[in-house]
C-alpha cells in the first residue's frame, strides 16, 4: 500500500540521458533501468544464451553490456544515482522498486 509520502515525479525514456534510462527521477537524482536478463547479459536462468548462433549471441550481448556500463558510468559522473532492476526481480513485484526508491530517498532527505 502506498501513502502520500510514496509518490514520486518521474519522467519515462529520456532521451538526452545515456542509455535512455526508462524512469528519471529528476528530484532524488535517480535513474532506473529495468533490464531484461538475456538482452543485458544477466547470469541468471532468465538470461540463458539462446542454443542457435550462439557467437552472434554472445559477441551482440557482449557489445549489449560494455554498451551499459559506459552509459551507467557516464550517468555516476554526471551526479545521478543508477538504479537497475532485472526481470528476473520483478517477481518481487514493485515493493522490491519501492524499498530501493525509499533508501535512496532517506539518503537524500535534504534535499525534499
Amino acid at each position: 500500500m502506498t501513502g502520500p509520502n510514496d509518490r514520486y515525479r518521474f519522467r519515462l525514456h529520456r532521451r538526452n540521458l545515456p542509455g535512455r534510462p526508462d524512469i528519471v527521477l529528476p528530484r532524488y537524482r535517480t535513474i532506473v533501468f529495468v533490464n531484461g536478463c538475456l538482452w543485458h547479459g544477466h547470469e541468471c536462468r532468465c538470461g540463458r544464451m539462446p542454443s542457435t548462433h550462439r557467437q552472434y549471441w554472445a559477441e551482440k550481448i557482449a557489445r549489449n553490456v560494455a554498451r551499459d556500463q559506459t552509459n551507467y558510468q557516464a550517468l555516476l559522473d554526471s551526479g545521478w544515482n543508477v538504479v537497475v532492476i532485472w526481470e528476473c526481480d520483478m517477481a518481487a513485484g514493485i515493493d522490491s522498486l519501492l524499498s530501493q526508491l525509499r533508501r535512496l530517498k532517506g539518503r537524500n532527505n535534504g534535499r525534499d
